[in-house]
């Protein structure tokens, strides 16, 4: 497991084992993924069977002006992380976007299979990492693709908003960018259902993001409503509002198809997870 200090490396990690599996956790500072020696001693000293790769560079504003960095952790780690799963035997599942995506001009959620369009650094390097491990692991290897995620580990626009109810009066939040809120904890369920699935029989991409739409200003207010605050304190503005370096999508929300191969349901409604997970962060946000 890498990546296991992040939001969604942690989730995973904690779900590996509440299911009884043997995980061996390494953050950043446990595994450079850039680092080909460390990469190949890694999986030759600890012969995993199935390697999640958490690890990347999101820094999607930083990006745009470091595109060289993000390239090499998002890029090259990967292959290097394929190339030694190949070497060693071991099945690979390694997380990516929705930013491999346009996000413009579209009204529907892309299908898994439609060609990818990035329009900043990061997606750009996140797609070099998907492209990666289908060349070195065709066959034993699934990317999933998840998107706007919160958690109880780490920063996110959840825990953000439950923060900014108790300290303003009012709050703008974007209403013209639509996604899928999606609780980290739901898409390491999901991992760890797909980790004994994949191999020659089933591998490509899967899109493991919450089932609905919202724009980040319908997620806000309800955020504040389930924390019994007035949803009218939200206020919508427009993207230019909040400019930023990398271009964020206007509609990037991404379809499940693929989950039924598997003989598995597409993730819950963003709605039902984010209230059963909303306790747990405002405890932690406290």
């Amino acid at each position: 497991m890498t990546g296991a200090g992040g939001m969604l490396g942690r989730d995973v990690v904690d779900e590996l084992r509440r299911r009884g599996a043997q995980v061996t956790a390494l953050d950043r500072a446990g595994l450079d993924i850039t680092d080909a020696g460390r990469v190949a001693a890694a999986l030759a000293g600890h012969r995993p069977d199935v390697v999640v790769n958490c690890a990347a560079y999101t820094a999607v504003d930083a990006a745009e002006s470091d595109e060289e960095t993000a390239l090499r952790i998002n890029g090259d780690g990967p292959r290097l992380l394929a190339r030694a799963c190949a070497a060693y035997g071991a099945r690979l599942i390694h997380v990516s976007t929705d930013y491999v995506f346009s996000g413009e001009d579209r009204s529907t959620p892309y299908p898994e299979d439609h060609p990818p369009a990035p329009r900043t650094a990061y997606g750009r390097t996140k797609l070099a990492g998907e492209r990666a491990v289908r060349e070195e692991l065709p066959e034993a290897s699934a990317i999933v693709r998840t998107a706007w995620l919160y958690g109880v580990h780490g920063r996110s626009f959840v825990r953000t908003m439950i923060d900014l109810e108790a300290r303003r009066d009012t709050v703008d939040v974007v209403d013209d960018q639509r996604g899928q809120p999606t609780w980290s904890a739901d898409v390491a369920a999901r991992i760890a259902d797909l980790g004994p699935l994949v191999g020659p029989g089933l591998h490509g991409v899967f899109h493991a993001t919450a089932s609905g739409e919202a724009s980040w200003y319908d997620l806000a207010r309800e955020v504040f409503r389930l924390l019994g605050a007035d949803p009218g304190r939200v206020r919508p503005v427009g993207s230019d509002a909040f400019p930023r370096p990398a271009p964020r999508p206007a509609h990037s929300a991404l379809a499940h198809g693929r989950w039924r191969e598997a003989g598995l349901e597409p993730l819950r409604d963003w709605r039902t997870a984010l209230h059963e997970a909303l306790p747990l962060l405002r405890k932690e946000t406290a």
